[in-house]
């Protein structure tokens, strides 16, 4: 969601820096670059190493609420992310939204939106491990199937911005887009690089599928069902 579909990374980072000015510390470019992608829990570790005295939930709580007030005041799309939500929804693509944020946020993304893109939201505060770890991909993936028993992971496609979303689409076994934004990617050929969302459809998914499914079942398949 952060940086995908919203760049919400500059509120993020916004509040990282007033939070441990406020404690008397300094939040430098690189610090803030570390965090990008990563589970809240650790990021507010880092804050804390960074001089901000406050428990995690915290610190979580805090930064959470600074970047609810800003979405509120403005919802920053990424390019071409509306469209694509749009395309989808009108193909019947059945889509789940996975983000480390916390839900109160997502849902204040999800309910700025003009329709029900999003038919399942797993957020930071429902998994036990956050990216790069697969549970949140695995988690998505197991509650369409519940309406949908023949749906497996070879049959979804993520999109993701960032190093730690990136490894965590890839490690789930899903077909991975990788849309860099604030931190670049390397091409490594595990997943496929796009610079932008921009004039990207539907179309251009199930062509990653079929040219999955042309080098084999070893490649990371997927189908934008997911």
């Amino acid at each position: 969601m952060d940086g995908t579909i919203v760049d919400t990374e500059p509120y993020w980072i916004a509040a990282e820096h007033a939070l441990v000015k406020a404690h008397g510390g300094t939040w430098s470019h690189d610090q803030a670059m570390q965090l990008v992608g990563q589970s809240l829990t650790f990021s507010a570790g880092l804050l804390q190493q960074a001089g901000v005295e406050l428990e995690i939930r915290e610190i979580i709580d805090t930064l959470t609420a600074q970047v609810i007030t800003s979405v509120q005041q403005q919802v920053p799309w990424r390019p071409g992310a509306r469209e694509l939500l749009e395309d989808l929804h009108q193909a019947g693509v059945r889509c789940a939204l996975v983000t480390m944020s916390e839900g109160p946020l997502a849902r204040q993304v999800v309910a700025s939106l003009p329709r029900p893109y999003f038919e399942v939201l797993v957020t930071g505060d429902t998994v036990s491990q956050g990216k790069p770890h697969p549970e949140a991909y695995l988690t998505a993936v197991e509650l369409l199937q519940e309406n949908d028993p023949d749906l497996g992971i070879h049959h979804c496609v993520a999109l993701e911005d960032s190093v730690p979303g990136v490894a965590a689409a890839v490690a789930s076994g899903v077909a991975t887009v990788a849309v860099p934004h604030i931190v670049p990617l390397p091409d490594d050929g595990s997943y496929a690089l796009w610079d932008s969302l921009s004039g990207r459809s539907l179309v251009e998914l199930e062509a990653l599928l079929l040219r999955a499914d042309a080098a084999g079942p070893a490649a990371a398949a997927g189908d934008p069902r997911g």
